[in-house]
């Protein structure tokens, strides 16, 4: 028997084998180089004992089973055969379980994805347990990756095609019970016992390797089975599925990431000339994607992402996050009960909403609870659990229940003096050192904190809409803001499961920045008389989740107006919106709000967006110039991409990686082009400076470089690398 660092078996008296996997000095399991070798050395000892009955497959680490593949080791491999080698290593590995003469079940607690879900996928059977971090999924493809130990191949059989593509073009995970729903697990059990249930499937596998014949007619002639059978289990109805799958595929990823597209090739080459045709393609596929651009990109996000983890937001290793007993909300509206929800839900922490009156309070409570009845619908949470989440979450028009509230954030209207009354009302009502957060968008966080008698405790929390969806939160601070107030604001965005990172003070702090010049260029681009819909799907095909003229309608005509004038103000004549836009504030067009914007709502265009030509008519322009979309994405981008080059130049962010995540996770930047910094790397700042200096002859002012990208230019510099540039410096407060 292997004398294996990763694996232990435990051999029962009743003849199965529990091999228990703890990955030596690692918090949670995830599958190494060395996994494949032992995995064989192990299974092919378990094969030749002929004392055993059955296997049990367990993770010795609570809460987690196995993870996935170790990125590193991705990372690492610099060519497409090496990568692919990496793939038929594993499949071959995962073939000995498969194959094994014995019975194999998987004892599911905790994280099961990617290569963990793979390899309980080559097992007979699968018990899960309802532990909430339990989640079985192939999330390769948010990486630019497929599944590489047989996947593809194994899914398909085990649930259905169509369920198999849902989970592998989407990367979604599931929880138990919605995994025994889908035919993924057989069982599920509460903690204690998962192993204990596993044994004894495993031992009914052994005396019953086959399945009664009543049992067999009774699955072949189930709803879902004869579904399957109609549409995937023959070529005309494959045909079907695949084709509509290609469409859904081709319609969300504009062509620009190409896992999707190799899963549909690799799934489909396995089930019409079979299983071991099947892993070759998925190998060969596999190993190209590694080594793609894409990929590099999207590993690259995922490393950001877990390095901001660890980021406590301060460079101080000596400084710690406080303890919260209790967050304040000021205003009960969209992004006031969003955080309310989040602190209550999420970070499990009592939450109390202020507003004006009693009506006020009433409505921002039901926000919470309709967010909480949405979860309880889709079956992501139980009505009790939604009742325990609405139990942390109360209401005041006045000042009662803030004495003992750590953090308070302020989500009331954008407006300066308004603000700093609340300010000195928190101060006045709440408890010594109260942290006040405020999520404005725009103003200097600076400015509020004049209101302060102790401005060390002023911080930005600026949250971004929807707050339940949208992943990232901005901590924008001031020259005074006190090192542990940041550490424990950081703190209390990861535990709402925000992705965090740290700001300096400045007007439209870095998100709300480098947005204004973007939508300004895409408004210039309009005024020329460029449609509607061809300015959007310009910027959707270069990678944007939505159009920059939607997300006008969507933010507000009036909201952008307003923002529009204070970086104006700030930064001058570059930031000039064309005069044409004025006019729709005029013509009172404030986007979906009101109804009237760039768009239809008037409920009459089904499915795609319908243009409100109207809107031409009031902005004096006619619809007929033909601007190539390249051109168009470019523009666009470039001034998002110069105003970050300039953010990084003054000091406002602490690196390249936390502009990228901002722009990715805040603004939809394209993450296959792994953001602004990334994308001027990949460029080379030479020909960033070249397009941006052909368009300020064009266009003047607006198109200026960052001084930052002249100097990069001419001294050969990157953002990332040995010889990468540095941040101006960012003031540890």
């Amino acid at each position: 028997m292997s004398d294996s660092k990763t694996f232990r078996v435990e051999t029962r008296d009743d003849g199965v084998a529990v091999v228990w996997m703890d990955v030596p000095g690692e918090p949670v399991n995830t599958l190494k180089a060395s996994f494949a070798d032992e995995f064989e050395e192990l299974f092919a000892g378990l094969a030749g004992d002929a004392n055993l009955r059955a296997v049990v497959f367990a993770s010795a680490k609570p809460g987690n089973f196995l993870a996935g593949a170790d990125i590193k080791m991705l990372e690492a491999a610099k060519t497409a055969e090496e990568a692919a080698e990496l793939s038929r290593r594993g499949q071959h590995a995962l073939e000995r379980v498969a194959s094994l003469p014995l019975p194999v079940v998987a004892a599911i607690d905790g994280a099961c994805l990617g290569g963990g879900l793979e390899v309980a996928l080559a097992c007979d059977a699968r018990v899960a347990s309802d532990n909430r971090k339990t989640k079985l999924g192939l999330p390769e493809v948010q990486l630019g990756l497929l599944p590489g130990a047989g996947g593809t191949q194994r899914l398909p059989r085990l649930v259905g095609v169509q369920a198999a593509l849902d989970l592998l073009l989407t990367g979604k995970q599931l929880n138990a019970r919605r995994a025994k729903k889908l035919g993924l697990v057989d069982e599920v059990v509460p903690v204690p016992i998962v192993v204990d249930v596993a044994v004894r499937k495993a031992l009914e596998l052994a005396d019953r390797r086959e399945p009664p014949l009543a049992e067999r007619v009774r699955g072949l002639l189930s709803v879902e089975s004869l579904q399957e059978l109609g549409l995937a289990g023959n070529p005309i109805g494959r045909a079907v599925v695949f084709n509509q799958a290609g469409r859904t595929v081709r319609a969300k990823t504009h062509g620009n990431y190409p896992a999707p597209e190799k899963i549909l090739e690799v799934v489909k080459v396995g089930l019409e000339q079979g299983f071991e045709k099947g892993l070759e393609a998925e190998a060969r596929a596999f190993g190209e994607l590694v080594v793609s651009d894409v990929a590099r990109q999207l590993m690259g996000i995922y490393f950001a992402t877990q390095a901001l983890k660890k980021d406590t937001g301060v460079d101080d290793p000596e400084v710690r996050a406080r303890p919260i007993e209790k967050v304040g909300v000021l205003g009960g509206g969209l992004m006031g009960s969003g955080i309310a929800y989040a602190t209550a839900s999420l970070a499990e922490l009592p939450v109390r909403i202020k507003e004006v009156d009693h009506a006020g309070v009433g409505r921002g409570l039901a926000s919470v609870r309709k967010l909480l009845d949405e979860r309880v619908k889709r079956r992501r949470m139980s009505a009790l659990e939604r009742n325990e989440v609405m139990a942390r979450v109360s209401g005041t028009a006045e000042w009662s229940g803030f004495s003992r509230a750590g953090v308070v954030v302020e989500a009331v209207f954008e407006d300066l003096e308004l603000k700093r009354q609340m300010v000195r009302a928190v101060e006045e009502h709440g408890p010594a050192e109260v942290i006040f957060a405020s999520n404005t968008s725009s103003l200097p966080i600076g400015k509020i904190a004049e209101a302060s008698a102790h401005p060390e405790t002023v911080i930005g929390m600026h949250y971004f809409s929807p707050v339940h969806k949208m992943p990232l939160l901005e901590i924008v601070v001031t020259e005074r803001t006190a090192p542990w107030v940041i550490a424990t604001c950081v703190a209390l965005g990861k535990a709402q499961r925000k992705t965090v990172i740290v700001v300096r003070d400045g007007v439209g702090f870095y998100t709300s920045r480098i947005l204004a010049p973007y939508m300004n260029e895409a408004a210039y681009i309009l005024s020329e008389g460029v449609p509607v819909e061809r300015i959007d799907a310009a910027l959707t095909d270069y990678g944007f989740p939505v159009g920059p003229i939607v997300l006008m309608d969507e933010v507000g005509i009036d909201v952008g107006e307003k923002v529009g004038k204070i970086m104006l103000d700030a930064f001058g004549a570059r930031m000039t919106p064309p005069a044409c836009m004025q006019k729709l504030i005029e013509d009172q067009r404030y986007g979906r709000k009101n109804k009237r914007g760039f768009y239809r709502y008037d409920g009459k265009g089904k499915g795609k967006k319908e243009v409100d030509e109207s809107v031409y008519e009031v902005l004096g322009v006619k619809p007929t110039a033909r601007l190539d979309s390249d051109v168009i994405a470019e523009r666009c981008a470039l001034q998002m991409i110069n105003e970050a080059a300039r953010c990084f130049g003054e000091g406002i962010l602490r690196s390249a990686r936390d502009g990228d995540i901002g722009a990715i996770f805040g603004l939809g930047f394209p993450p296959f082009r792994g953001g602004p910094f990334r994308t001027i790397d990949a460029l080379g700042p030479a020909h960033v400076l070249a397009r941006l200096e052909h368009y300020q002859g064009l266009f003047g002012e607006r198109f200026a470089p960052a001084p930052l990208l002249r100097a990069m230019a001419a001294e050969r510099r990157c953002f990332y690398g040995e010889d990468a540039v540095r941040p101006a410096t960012h003031r540890e407060a």
